[in-house]
């Protein structure tokens, strides 16, 4: 089902527009009515009548009553027609999302059924096998295709979208009544109270209790046939939390988020005073390149935290967005929490690296220490420390890195995006396995700080055997791919295709890179006709992409922005000020580039390029962390102009036939199942009925159906 969460603020348009035309209209003739006087109004309008409050007297030069009680009745008469068009829609939004949920209804029940059926197959003698509903599969393709995990899954989302739907009745008809309240109160009149009597209360999206019956059916569905009876159980999976509102985090966790930020804060201070005095005597830029990935990816985990908590904020229904479980789900402290923990553990790391002597630990062991704990708490098999949502994140990145077999979601696209601005992430890993295989003496225990005469010859940190330009590109691949699936799936090559030649820039601008890079190293001639290529693509590259955010990402400089000045005609955050400031912001940090190539051709600091990439990655972090806000904002309008507000879960699109049988299932007055009664004649006939296929499921598949009727109410 697909219902707008935002849509829910129908009747407070409804109440603006409307409520609003009132008081604008009165305040512009200066009219106020008063119980004691039907109008005191100030106007040199035709038909105005100008009154002296003090005296109750008419001044010189007034009109009648009678035109402005005309003018009235002109506006209440537009007030009404407004409020039954507004009606009109909402019944009609109403109606169609009711069939939906009673479509998707008999088609999960019949999915069900088919499961429960399967299953009563296997444990049963062949003798004792008596169904009115054979399928031709093979006993493994039908207990695979209808997974009752998945089901469950269905259901859950189902109940959301049916608890959605009751919640559109109540604050639709809640709208109605205090609009009207306003109207009556405003102007003096029972008009809007017998308005509502007379045509709210009446209308279908109030009145229809089919919703209610569904979602208790539901709720005995999920008990009885997929908890074992365990009403407990069942309301647990299908509760849904207060919409909107943010999970409540334990006292625990808050005070674990205040502690660990705290002691990150102390270890810091400590670090960079002792990182400025061991930077001035040894040369840290293998440490500093090892360390540097950590650090970013803590960085990143704090900002969409602070991401996570701006989208909620503003409305941003995120959890939609990325089809998580709005049941549970990781909040904004969870992430500063664990932002904060690894924090600790990464200064605790390199202040070890630091004090390597009086640790009585290698100083090289220390990262290996870190990385392995980070990794073996993404890769944790138990049930603790957020297994879900690790889960989910690993799920998600399998499907980033098989992109062309898989169809893409937003979620896939984003997290590849991502990835985009962590690419010195990428490479500060392969720099590690490289320093520690090729590099590191392990015989001495400060080889983190090893000496080397020149840091741009050693394999590790060279393009010449073209490892890192590989890796470099590998993000940019990601979402190349991606784009070129999705154009494989919707055959619309804009955007699709003009995406995937945004990203297609990258690998030139990779290429002259480390062309330019090798044939510098080695003396060559040409080195400076890389290095113009180098300017130029990089050049191309930040216009195309900085276009695009702008213009496809955020969806800005729209044309039809009306007073939001080369934004968007919706915003959803409430100052101007931050969607110009982003605009800057973008601008500015999508051509810091040229800062870097700009630094290492005119000054002889040998040093200044990994200076300048240290500074500009959590810069490049930070971007992305912007455009997370305003990325994410465009893709929820979007969805509120789709009316989406639930996941399809379980169910493909039906074909022709299916709807037909799904149709006569739902006309049944028991349901899709059928009673035993009175047999008064048999009937047999099959049809080829493509299955709704839940998400297990790897292919669609016709299956065919003998469907014998019993009973003389079957099809009644």
């Amino acid at each position: 089902m697909q219902l707008q969460a935002g849509l829910l603020m129908v009747p407070s348009v409804l109440q603006s527009d409307v409520a609003l035309i009132s008081l604008r209209n009165a305040v512009r003739l200066g009219c106020r009515p008063h119980a004691s006087r039907s109008v005191a109004c100030r106007s040199t309008e035709e038909g105005s009548v100008k009154w002296n409050d003090a005296k109750g007297e008419r001044d010189e030069g007034v009109t009648d009553e009678d035109t402005v009680k005309r003018y009235y009745a002109k506006f209440e008469e537009r007030f009404f027609q407004t409020c039954e068009k507004e009606l009109l829609k909402i019944n009609t939004f109403y109606s169609e999302k009711l069939a939906e949920a009673q479509r998707r209804s008999a088609t999960l029940q019949n999915e069900l059924q088919s499961s429960l059926d399967a299953q009563r197959e296997s444990n049963n003698p062949p003798g004792l096998r008596r169904r009115k509903t054979v399928f031709h599969r093979s006993q493994e393709e039908r207990c695979k295709h209808h997974n009752i995990k998945d089901l469950k899954l269905a259901f859950s989302e189902f109940y959301l979208s049916l608890i959605l739907l009751q919640n559109y009745q109540n604050l639709n008809f809640t709208g109605f009544r205090k609009i009207l309240k306003k109207h009556d109160k405003i102007l003096d009149t029972p008009r809007g109270a017998d308005w509502r009597v007379a045509q709210v209360e009446v209308a279908p999206f109030y009145t229809c209790k089919k919703i209610t019956q569904l979602i208790s059916e539901t709720e005995t569905i999920v008990t009885t046939e997929l908890e074992g009876g365990d009403r407990q159980k069942a309301m647990k999976r299908l509760r849904v939390p207060p919409l909107g509102a943010a999970q409540p985090a334990l006292a625990w966790t808050t005070f674990r988020v205040g502690l660990y930020c705290g002691f990150f804060v102390i270890l810091a201070i400590a670090f960079v005073l002792t990182g400025t005095v061991l930077f001035s005597l040894e040369n840290v830029w293998p440490l500093v390149r090892i360390y540097r990935g950590g650090f970013l990816l803590i960085q990143f985990l704090f900002l969409l935290g602070i991401n996570t908590y701006g989208w909620r904020q503003a409305g941003v229904n995120h959890v939609l967005i990325f089809e998580i479980n709005p049941r549970n789900n990781l909040s904004h402290q969870h992430l500063f929490e664990i932002a904060g923990f690894l924090g600790v553990l990464w200064c605790l790391s390199i202040l070890s690296c630091f004090y390597s002597d009086y640790t009585y630990l290698p100083m090289q062991v220390n990262p290996l220490i870190l990385y392995g704990f980070m990794v073996l708490f993404l890769l944790n098999p138990f049930k603790t420390c957020y297994y879900k949502s690790r889960f989910w994140l690993l799920k998600l990145l399998f499907r980033v890195f098989t992109a062309p077999f898989h169809r893409v979601e937003f979620a896939d696209f984003w997290l590849a995006d991502q990835l985009n601005s962590l690419v010195v992430v990428l490479m500060d890993l392969e720099y590690l396995i490289c320093y520690y295989v090729f590099e590191l003496q392990w015989s001495n225990s400060k080889g983190l700080l090893s000496k080397f005469k020149d840091s741009d010859d050693h394999v590790c940190h060279s393009y010449s055997y073209g490892l890192r330009a590989i890796i470099q590109c590998l993000p940019a691949w990601f979402r190349f791919i991606q784009c070129l699936r999705r154009y494989r799936d919707t055959k619309r090559a804009f955007p699709h295709l003009v995406n995937a030649g945004k990203y297609s820039t990258t690998f030139f601008v990779v290429t002259f890179a480390a062309l330019y890079a090798t044939h510098r190293e080695q003396g060559h001639t040409d080195a400076d006709m890389f290095l113009y290529l180098l300017i130029v693509f990089s050049t191309i590259s930040s216009l195309y992409t900085l276009i695009w955010d702008l213009r496809m990402d955020w969806g800005l400089f729209d044309r039809g922005a009306g007073e939001n000045t080369f934004l968007r005609e919706e915003i959803v955050y409430p100052h101007k000020a931050y969607y110009y400031c982003a605009i800057i912001e973008d601008v500015i940090l999508r051509f810091a580039w040229t800062i870097q190539i700009s630094l290492t051709q005119t000054t002889k600091i040998h040093s200044v390029g990994d200076i300048i990439a240290t500074v500009l990655a959590p810069l490049e972090v930070f971007r992305r962390f912007v455009w997370n806000f305003f990325r994410l904002e465009n893709e929820h309008l979007n969805n509120c102009g789709e009316f989406r507000a639930v996941r399809d879960i379980s169910v493909a699109p039906l074909n022709a036939d299916d709807q037909t049988l799904l149709e006569q299932m739902m006309d049944q007055d028991d349901g899709v199942r059928n009673r035993s009664g009175k047999k008064t004649w048999k009937r047999s006939y099959s049809l080829s009925l493509r299955r709704p296929l839940l998400s297990s499921s790897q292919s669609k598949k016709d299956t065919k159906v003998l469907i014998e009727d019993t009973d003389d109410e079957a099809f009644s």
